[in-house]
């Protein structure tokens, strides 16, 4: 039998995702990065949605990149398989 699915599985810091934040806020500071959409998932399996920037202010194309979003992590979830 497979174990539970765990919305975050892991204890400690995620150093991916602090190199990945590191990497958007570099990519901001230099103006190539004008506006976000994402979602924070938290230990206690919770959630938060937000857009910001130009994703704010253009919620229309912001939409399109959630849409796109979408789509690659259904991708990933294909590849992955049961």
């Amino acid at each position: 039998m497979r174990p539970a699915f765990r919305l975050v599985m892991m204890d400690g810091v995620s150093k991916d995702t602090v190199t990945c934040l590191e990497g958007l806020l570099a990519r901001a500071r230099r103006g190539e990065v004008i506006g976000i959409v994402y979602g924070e998932l938290h230990r206690n399996r919770h959630y938060t949605v937000h857009a910001c920037g130009e994703a704010h202010r253009n919620p229309t194309f912001a939409r399109g990149v959630v849409g796109a979003l979408d789509d690659h992590l259904a991708h990933q979830v294909w590849e992955a398989g049961p």
